[in-house]
C-alpha cells in the first residue's frame, strides 16, 4: 500500500498478510460443512444479498461522485472501492456483529467468487460510460482472490474436517493471534494513512461516508426478511476490499493520487461501520 507514509512498506504489506490470512484461517476453523445446509435453503435471500453488493452498491457510488464532481482521481479511487466487493474482514465483522453464522460465510465466498467475473465487467461498462480505457484480467483477480482468502479459508476448513482435536484446541490460540495482528495492522494504518485521510478533503471524505450509509442502508433493506442475513448483507455491502481495487490501480498503472483515495476508502468507511456494527451486535438474539 504505498502512500508515502512512515511505515517501511515492506512491514506494512507483511503484517497485512499475516493477518488477513490468520483472519480466515481463524473463520475456517469455526465452519462446519453443515453450517452451509442453511443457506442452502435460502437462496432467494442469497441472491438479494448478491444484487445488492455486486451491483447495487457500484451502481451508488457513480451516482454519487457524479453528484458530488470530484476531481477525476478521487471519482476513479472511490468507484474503483465501490466495484471491489469481497473484503476478507468483512466476514469477521458480521459474524461479530451478529449476522447469521450459515449465511454469511456463504455469502462471503459467493461474492469473492463472483467477484472475478463482475469487476472485469463493471470496468468495461465504466469505460463506455466514462470513456475510460482501464482494464484487468480475470486471472490477476483471481489470483488475488485466492491466496487472500479462499486459500487461508479452506485450509481452516480442512483442519476442522480432517483434524478435528488439533484444530479445537489450536483455535482459541489462532483467534487471539488474529485480533492482535488486525489491532497491530489498524495502528499501522493509521500512523501511515492520516495524512492521506485527511488530505483527501472534506468533499471525498463526505462523498465516502455517504456511500458507505447508503451501502449499509440497502444491504439491510435487501438482506431480510430474517434481521442476521440484514446484519451480513450490509456489511459485505459496506465494507469493500481494497486488495482488489489496488491490484486494479496497480495494473492500470493509476496516478498515486487514485491509491491515496483507495486507502481514504478504507479507513473513513471503517469508522463509519462502527455504529451500525454496535447497533447490530446488541440486537442480535443472545
Amino acid at each position: 500500500m504505498p502512500v508515502d507514509g512512515p511505515i517501511p512498506e515492506n512491514l506494512f504489506t507483511l503484517v497485512a498478510a499475516a493477518a488477513i490470512f490468520a483472519v480466515m484461517f481463524d473463520l475456517g476453523l469455526k465452519i462446519a460443512a453443515s453450517d452451509y445446509a442453511w443457506a442452502g435453503r435460502h437462496v432467494r435471500s442469497l441472491l438479494k444479498g448478491l444484487f445488492a453488493v455486486l451491483v447495487a452498491v457500484p451502481a451508488m457510488a457513480v451516482i454519487v461522485t457524479d453528484a458530488f464532481g470530484l476531481p477525476r482521481a478521487a471519482m476513479v479511487g472511490i468507484v474503483l472501492m465501490a466495484l471491489s466487493p469481497g473484503a476478507p474482514v468483512a466476514l469477521r465483522r458480521s459474524l461479530a456483529a451478529g449476522g447469521e453464522a450459515s449465511f454469511a460465510p456463504v455469502l462471503q465466498i459467493s461474492v469473492a467468487a463472483l467477484a472475478i467475473v463482475s469487476m472485469p465487467l463493471s470496468i468495461a461498462a465504466l469505460n463506455e460510460y466514462y470513456a475510460g480505457q482501464a482494464v484487468i484480467s480475470p486471472r490477476e483477480l483471481a489470483r488475488q482472490v485466492f491466496f487472500a482468502q479462499f486459500l487461508p479459508l479452506g485450509l481452516g476448513v480442512l483442519a476442522r474436517r480432517f483434524l478435528p482435536g488439533p484444530a479445537a484446541r489450536a483455535e482459541p490460540g489462532v483467534t487471539r493471534a488474529a485480533t492482535i495482528l488486525l489491532l497491530v495492522l489498524a495502528v499501522l494504518a493509521l500512523v501511515d494513512t492520516w495524512h492521506v485521510v485527511i488530505g483527501a478533503g472534506p468533499r471525498a471524505a463526505l462523498c465516502v461516508v455517504l456511500i458507505t450509509l447508503l451501502a449499509l442502508a440497502v444491504g439491510h433493506a435487501m438482506g431480510g426478511p430474517h434481521p442476521q442475513t440484514r446484519t451480513a448483507v450490509a456489511i459485505s455491502c459496506a465494507v469493500r476490499n481494497p486488495g482488489l481495487a489496488l491490484v486494479v490501480a496497480s495494473v492500470n498503472n493509476a496516478p498515486a493520487t487514485v491509491t491515496a483515495t483507495i486507502v481514504a476508502y478504507l479507513v473513513i468507511a471503517a469508522f463509519t461501520v462502527i455504529p451500525y456494527v454496535v447497533w447490530r451486535r446488541r440486537a442480535a438474539p443472545g
